[in-house]
């Protein structure tokens, strides 16, 4: 009788790989979804990154029932403390880069869509060029009569 002994990191090796495979050819299945995605996460943090000016417009992306999950800051579902909390800690003090690239779009069937994805912030105060994690980050978006809105966020840093 023959044993097999069976090499964990070669398998594991061989998941992440056929993952990260699986992830290319789902990054963007709907490539028109992907567009409006790209465009709407770059006009949400175009306004985070300006709210001590665009602080409504930031606002107008989040959906009345948000839910706002945070590694940190635990669970909010509040929009107004959402942006109060934006305009008391981030608001001319942090700005936020996507990892190019690294945004994934998934359909949600009669709902809206699913946006994961990788960004850094960056603290104002600290000299140019201090380095910043990459945090993981989901964006869950609503489009009611083609008015997208946020309903849910997993920010994890």
């Amino acid at each position: 009788m023959k044993t097999y002994s069976i090499n964990l990191t070669a398998i594991l090796i061989m998941f992440l790989t056929l993952s990260s495979f699986s992830f290319a050819q789902t990054k963007a299945p709907d490539q028109k979804l992907y567009d409006t995605i790209i465009k709407l996460d770059s006009e949400f943090f175009g306004a985070y990154n300006t709210c001590d000016v665009n602080l409504e417009k930031y606002g107008s992306f989040y959906s009345e029932n948000i839910e706002f999950y945070h590694d940190q800051g635990g669970l909010t579902t509040s929009k107004t403390d959402i942006v109060e909390g934006t305009k008391k800690n981030i608001c001319g003090k942090v700005t936020r880069d996507l990892v190019k690239g690294s945004i994934e779009v998934y359909p949600i069937k009669n709902y809206g869509a699913i946006e994961i994805g990788f960004h850094k912030f960056h603290n104002n105060t600290q000299k140019k060029g201090t380095p910043s994690k990459a945090g993981r980050f989901v964006i869950v978006w609503q489009n009611t009569n083609n008015e997208w809105k946020i309903t849910r966020v997993i920010s994890i840093h």
